[in-house]
């Protein structure tokens, strides 16, 4: 008999052992699903938001956004590589990460974040890293010194994005508060967003604006990047599942679903107020929808984003408005407006649509339900406040350095009618 147990529990424990192994080894899905993704967002980049933006400047300026957000891209590349990533998922302390992943120690072949090889992740995440400062690009696009632009897109990297991405996703104190965000409101839109408009508030207008006008040179361009974004946004937001599942398929979905009502709503309100609905109108709607359902996209389900591109469109689209025709900023391509409050919106609204606890949806009562939701919104709400507080303030003193490094941020006045693809890089973008 003892035989015959010794014998069973030999073969139970060789039964077991596959078992066991594989809890150290990456997921191949998963692990293809995120290589998948990390390409859709750098695409998003380069060349989707490079398009969409060049597409928005005057044809003197054209070849100066595609190599601001191509040196961008580069320049990121590296400063993640050396210290960034480290300063944003490094262990740390609450505020920010530590030095223990500089020059991406100790991550080799086989070492795993999760159930995917950590250098995947850390890869994916370098992409996110890449498109929020491009995103700045777009409120001082056509005078801001190349020099400048590099310096201060480095800088602000280190000093802005990467302790905020540690707040919320490397284990900092927005974390452990509860906060949700799936794929970047806080990390990417809201910090972006806040950037550009104290960007443009402190290198000032273009000369002429808002008297001149200063109309998109190529309409096509920018709907092409446009097209580009959406695709790569379900890379961007389906990716954050970090993992080939039910959430990233519902991620993809709603994403697409709000994109497709920010898009629609805009649409009409410029119809119902111009008499005419745009192109332009219709691809900014999109983005807008796109960056208002990144924190909510792996907490709600189709309805609720239904409703928060709805939102996006018509809030967004005021916001533009007022920024530009009643507070007079010159934010050129609308950052603040359709990325910082779309991000501040969609981050508000996860609070209230990712509540499970509704009454007779989920068999609470009716006052725990609303406890549950005012509490997480209570949590989001401090989120926003912190990053948008945050990152005010940290850019300002970040473009102040930058000026007193350089000599200042933007070019002078006649360079800038020259346009900054002749002074910049002694290169036209058009040569007919």
């Amino acid at each position: 008999m003892k035989t015959k147990s010794k014998i069973r529990a030999l073969s139970l424990t060789l039964v077991l052992l596959p078992t066991f192994a594989m809890a150290d080894e990456a997921s191949a899905g998963n692990t293809a699903w995120i290589l998948t993704s990390t390409a859709l967002v750098l695409f998003m980049t380069i060349p989707g938001l490079s398009m969409f933006y060049a597409g928005l400047v005057r044809s003197k300026n054209v070849l100066s956004v595609f190599m601001q957000c191509f040196a961008i891209t580069g320049v990121v590349s590296i400063l993640w590589l050396i210290l960034g990533y480290s300063l944003a998922f490094g262990e740390g302390n609450a505020l920010i990460g530590d030095f223990s992943k500089v020059l991406f120690a100790d991550i080799g072949r086989d070492s795993l974040s999760g159930d995917i090889p950590e250098s995947l992740f850390a890869m994916f995440q370098m992409t996110f890293a890449i498109i929020t400062p491009a995103l700045i690009v777009g409120a001082f696009a056509e005078r801001m010194k190349f020099s400048s632009m590099l310096l201060f897109s480095g800088i602000w990297l280190l000093a802005v994005y990467a302790p905020i991405a540690h707040w919320v996703w490397g284990g900092g104190w927005l974390g452990a508060l509860g906060v949700y965000d799936f794929a970047g409101g806080l990390v990417v839109h809201i910090s972006a967003g806040v950037a550009a408009l104290v960007a443009a508030i402190v290198l000032g207008p273009r000369k002429g604006f808002p008297a001149t006008a200063m109309p998109p040179h190529n309409l096509p361009m920018t709907i092409g990047g446009a097209g580009m974004l959406w695709v790569g946004w379900f890379g961007f937001n389906g990716g954050s599942a970090l993992a080939a599942n039910g959430d990233a398929a519902m991620a993809v979905l709603v994403t697409h679903i709000s994109a497709s009502m920010g898009a629609i709503t805009w649409m009409f309100i410029e119809w119902k107020k111009f008499g005419k609905p745009s192109a332009l109108g219709a691809v900014t709607g999109m983005v807008a929808g796109l960056g208002t359902i990144t924190p909510a996209s792996g907490f709600v389900g189709p309805a609720g984003a239904l409703v928060i591109g709805l939102l996006a469109g018509f809030v967004c689209f005021n916001a533009t408005q007022y920024i530009k025709r009643v507070l007079k900023i010159d934010d050129s391509l609308d950052v603040f407006p359709v990325h910082g409050v779309g991000g501040i919106l969609g981050t508000l609204m996860v609070g209230i649509f990712a509540s499970t606890e509704l009454g007779v949806f989920s068999g609470y009562g009716f006052a725990e339900g609303i406890y549950s939701m005012a509490g997480q919104f209570t949590v989001q709400l401090i989120a926003v406040g912190a990053t948008v507080i945050f990152t005010a303030a940290a850019t300002y003193v970040v473009l102040k350095l930058v000026a007193v490094i350089t000599g200042g941020l933007r070019v002078d006045e006649e360079h800038e009618n020259r346009g900054l693809d002749i002074v910049s890089h002694e290169e036209s973008g058009y040569n007919l």
